[in-house]
């Protein structure tokens, strides 16, 4: 599955969008660098029941912002993705 794919799928259980858990993350102080992701794992965890994997994708933004590695760039690997860069405002208007 995708990085993006990942956050797609949080949206679809959870009506948030990456962008608005970052919002929320950042209200509880969890955008503090030095909020470990365990942490912030239990709090997706114990409030919109997400699993480790897709957790630890949210951690990712909340921690570093959109932009990922680019070796997952257009590889065939089972994390690849289509940019460097994920869409953190939600399928609806994510572009085609």
């Amino acid at each position: 599955m995708s990085f993006q794919a990942y956050l797609d799928n949080i949206e679809t259980k959870t009506g948030l969008t990456p962008r608005q858990f970052i919002e929320l993350a950042a209200e509880k102080g969890y955008d503090d660098p030095s909020v470990k992701a365990g942490v912030i794992v239990d709090w997706l965890k114990a409030d919109y029941d997400l699993g480790r994997g897709h957790a630890m994708a949210l951690v990712h933004v909340i921690k570093k912002g959109p932009q990922i590695d680019a070796k997952h760039v257009g590889t065939d690997g089972v994390h690849r993705d289509e940019t460097d860069t994920l869409w953190l405002d939600g399928v609806a208007t994510k572009p085609a």
